[in-house]
């Protein structure tokens, strides 16, 4: 149908010629309302919107002389934050000289995410050197949406 017969034709009907594909010989187009076609698209996606869970990323920060208590409490922290379903992001900051020894960073760090956090966790982000020190980013077990959210 010639463009402008299928122009006059939307016209009569109340509607808009709308190209569905300007790659095919000839170009196909629909009659619809174009108003209300963006508005179907609009609530299909708020609705896929809401049924999505947001992940927040949480912080924790420890350091090399970081002490007991403080760490028991941290990881009370940590925990709770996994619990709720967050990720987490654990800081390990070195200051001045500290730099130098991050064998021993990493070590304290591998034994804070072992030991001190009770639920089971899956490592995200292996600890990489950043900043002021390493960095690691780590989710509960079993929190698939967490996990997903990379």
């Amino acid at each position: 149908m010639p463009k402008a017969e299928a122009m006059q034709l939307a016209k009569d009907k109340g509607l808009d010629l709308v190209e569905v594909s300007s790659q095919a010989k000839p170009p196909v187009c629909r009659l619809m309302d174009y108003g209300q076609h963006k508005y179907r698209l609009e609530k299909q996606k708020r609705k896929s919107k809401a049924k999505t869970k947001k992940v927040e990323t949480k912080g924790v920060r420890i350091g090399l002389r970081t002490g007991d208590h403080d760490l028991q409490f941290k990881a009370k922290q940590a925990n709770k934050f996994l619990g709720e379903g967050h990720r987490l992001k654990i800081e390990f900051v070195l200051k001045g000289r500290e730099k130098v020894h991050r064998d021993l960073a990493e070590e304290k760090l591998d034994e804070f995410v072992r030991n001190m956090i009770e639920t089971k966790t899956v490592t995200i982000q292996k600890p990489k050197f950043m900043g002021m020190g390493l960095v690691t980013i780590v989710a509960a077990e079993g929190n698939s949406a967490a996990i997903a959210g990379k």
